[in-house]
């Protein structure tokens, strides 16, 4: 699902990058910096995609009623919101801390409907200029409870604030955009 701002630039590394899109220019992005704690997740082995190289895996983490920007001191760098079912919205985000020198990627999935739903997440992060790949993060299929939050975060990676970085980021199948710098 491309929108229509789409740039060849950069493109996801795995095979299946090429069925599910490339990255999308700034579109309807907004920049959020959060108030509260940064959780910094960390990525365990890699492990083998269906068609393509080793992913590292990501790390669900479920927030309940909690929202996790605004329970954040990092700041939050997102993509607009996405309807990814009915009841489920999604946006790709890239995180800074709040001390400046680490930096994260990850897929915000927000559950407004009546039961759980299950889904995969895909997070890439790269460095803004010069635009180079600095990791994909699977996160397997998981439930997100009824009227919650939950993100799937690839690994924290040390960069000085110096280094401006951005997002791209899937539910399934659906391409959820490029998030602003950060």
């Amino acid at each position: 699902m491309d929108d229509t701002s789409t740039v060849n630039s950069r493109t996801r590394t795995t095979a299946t990058a090429a069925r599910r899109g490339r990255r999308t220019g700034a579109g309807s992005l907004l920049a959020i910096t959060a108030v509260l704690g940064l959780s910094l997740a960390t990525a365990g082995p890699a492990t083998a995609t269906e068609t393509g190289p080793a992913a590292d895996a990501g790390t669900w983490r479920a927030y309940g009623n909690t929202n996790p920007i605004t329970s954040s001191s990092a700041t939050w760098a997102c993509a607009g919101s996405k309807t990814v079912a009915t009841s489920v919205i999604a946006q790709v985000c890239a995180i800074r801390s709040a001390t400046g020198g680490s930096v994260q990627a990850a897929v915000i999935v927000r559950n407004n409907g009546s039961s759980l739903y299950s889904t995969s997440a895909y997070v890439e992060l790269y460095n803004a200029m010069p635009s180079s790949f600095l990791g994909g993060w699977a996160c397997t299929s998981s439930g997100i409870g009824s009227k919650s939050w939950s993100v799937c975060f690839g690994k924290t990676l040390s960069k000085p604030s110096s280094v401006k970085v951005d997002a791209l980021g899937w539910i399934k199948d659906t391409h959820l955009g490029q998030s602003p710098s950060v």
